[in-house]
């Protein structure tokens, strides 16, 4: 059974803290959808990944081309389950169920910090997940560095 992570993101931008996770990640030995709201904001994070140096490439392909099955990380802009997966990370409000958080390793939800809603989206998530019996663990870099400042385990606190 997996836990949900939240990062509240409030000195690094999405595009900065992505690649670093996606690295911990296939570090893992995960196979990652990072699951977005919008197809334009998600064509956004493809081409930034692609942008990164060179010693850091993380390859990765949109949901929808040929080679999806052979893609260690696939972004995408639906909530359509993608067989063979292990983590999924949820950016820009993006929708999570229970029974995803349960049936995978992991899954990061990620939000600015610095963005009332997305905040307040966060936390009806927290909620919604945390009152499901999900594990749920929230993390802060507020300090500078990543820190856990909460977490529920299934069943507990």
């Amino acid at each position: 059974m997996g836990a949900a992570y939240f990062y509240h993101l409030t000195r690094r931008s999405l595009e900065e803290t992505l690649p670093v996770l996606l690295e911990k990640a296939l570090g893992a030995g995960w196979r990652i959808v990072v699951r977005g709201v919008d197809l334009p904001r998600i064509t956004r994070l493809d081409e930034r990944l692609w942008l990164g140096a060179e010693d850091q490439f993380l390859p990765h392909g949109l949901v929808g081309g040929p080679h999806d099955a052979l893609q260690p990380v696939l972004l995408s802009h639906e909530t359509t389950p993608v067989p063979g997966i292990s983590c999924l990370m949820a950016v820009d409000g993006a929708e999570v169920a229970a029974e995803e958080v349960t049936a995978l390793e992991r899954v990061c939800i990620l939000f600015d910090g610095t963005n009332p809603d997305a905040v307040a989206r966060a936390r009806v998530q927290w909620k919604s997940l945390t009152d499901a019996g999900c594990s749920a663990q929230y993390w802060s870099e507020e300090s500078g560095r990543w820190e856990k400042k909460a977490e529920k385990t299934a069943g507990g606190d």
